[in-house]
């Protein structure tokens, strides 16, 4: 008797819960680090999904740790002991010329966001002669800003003015604002800061064309043969990231907020619309051209990178993928 009525009693109790037994298992979510690497508004990309809880709804538990500077950064994602992170594009060129396997499968930016700013009786150009211009280390992304945007202009470092490496960039406006520099190399944030002491903006880099991978996804070859399917969650919930921060200002903001610690809405609002209104890709396929950049600059001095093409270090497959099964069409319709 007790076995007859067993189903029917668990077939009742079903029927009076609110949702069916089975929905009750909430699916497993795959663990994966992340490394970013700057308290910037670059990484905006990355912390938007994460805070919105898309990379869970595509099947990741995201963990992000941070790691300051995007050389260590990439060093640490070579290394195995993170699996993926955020970083200059040109880590995973020199990594992977010096026998590493850094691969780019998406991009963070591919522009380079600085401004020249410059004391309030420089109005132009033509008058850093003579003068000194600040950036934080030679050979850094705010010294190639310097040395792309000084193609252009009728004065040159050495003959005409001297580029001094500071250090950092609230070195840099501390520099400026004291006369110890004429005008120097600024982030957004710090450029926005610097009108508020009246500095003068003499050239929006971000405006020169320049292609360059400021920012990247990359990984490793061999995480993507270990555990391809997690690399694909990533991208995908990049992908929707990218597209809901472009969609939901306020929620983004908010983001910022939180990550910089700043509580000042003009500058918020300044951020959301430089970054993600402007430097940030609607669709953030790793490009080509970008990569092709870096190697360009790197040529003279390394014939590995006189020979390479971009594509070596980019994996578009996961991209690829999206376009075939029309994922980005389905968000952006």
């Amino acid at each position: 008797m007790v076995r007859k009525t067993l189903p029917i009693l668990l077939s009742l109790l079903s029927s009076l819960l609110p949702y069916p037994l089975t929905a009750q298992v909430a699916p497993v979510l795959e663990k994966m680090r992340f490394v970013y690497s700057a308290i910037g508004s670059s990484q905006s990309s990355v912390w938007i999904p994460y805070e919105t809880g898309i990379f869970r709804k595509h099947g990741l538990d995201v963990e992000l740790l941070y790691v300051g500077g995007g050389g260590r950064a990439a060093q640490v994602v070579q290394s195995g002991e993170i699996p993926i992170g955020i970083f200059t594009g040109g880590a995973v060129v020199n990594s992977t010329l010096a026998g590493g396997d850094l691969v780019i499968v998406a991009s963070g930016m591919n522009v380079i966001p600085f401004f020249l700013m410059a004391r309030p009786e420089i109005g132009r150009i033509e008058d850093l002669k003579g003068k000194k211009i600040g950036v934080t280390r030679f050979g850094s992304a705010t010294d190639f800003a310097l040395l792309y945007a000084e193609q252009k202009w009728p004065v040159k470092r050495g003959k005409d003015f001297a580029v001094i490496q500071v250090g950092g960039m609230p070195e840099m406006l501390a520099a400026l604002k004291g006369g110890a520099l004429d005008a120097a190399t600024l982030n957004p944030e710090f450029t926005f800061l610097a009108r508020k002491e009246d500095l003068k903006e003499l050239v929006d880099m971000s405006r020169l064309g320049l292609a360059f991978p400021t920012s990247a996804i990359g990984t490793t070859r061999s995480f993507i043969q270990r555990n391809e399917n997690a690399v694909r969650k990533f991208v995908r919930g990049f992908v929707e990231g990218n597209h809901h921060a472009k969609n939901n200002r306020a929620f983004s903001v908010e983001v910022l907020r939180k990550y910089l610690k700043n509580h000042d809405l003009a500058f918020l609002n300044a951020m959301y619309d430089l970054y993600i209104g402007r430097y940030i890709p609607k669709i953030p396929y790793p490009s080509a051209v970008a990569v092709k950049t870096v190697l360009d600059q790197m040529a003279e001095r390394d014939p590995k990178a006189a020979a390479a093409q971009p594509e070596q270090f980019i994996d578009a497959r996961f991209f690829q993928e999206l376009e075939k099964e029309g994922f980005i069409r389905r968000l952006w319709q």
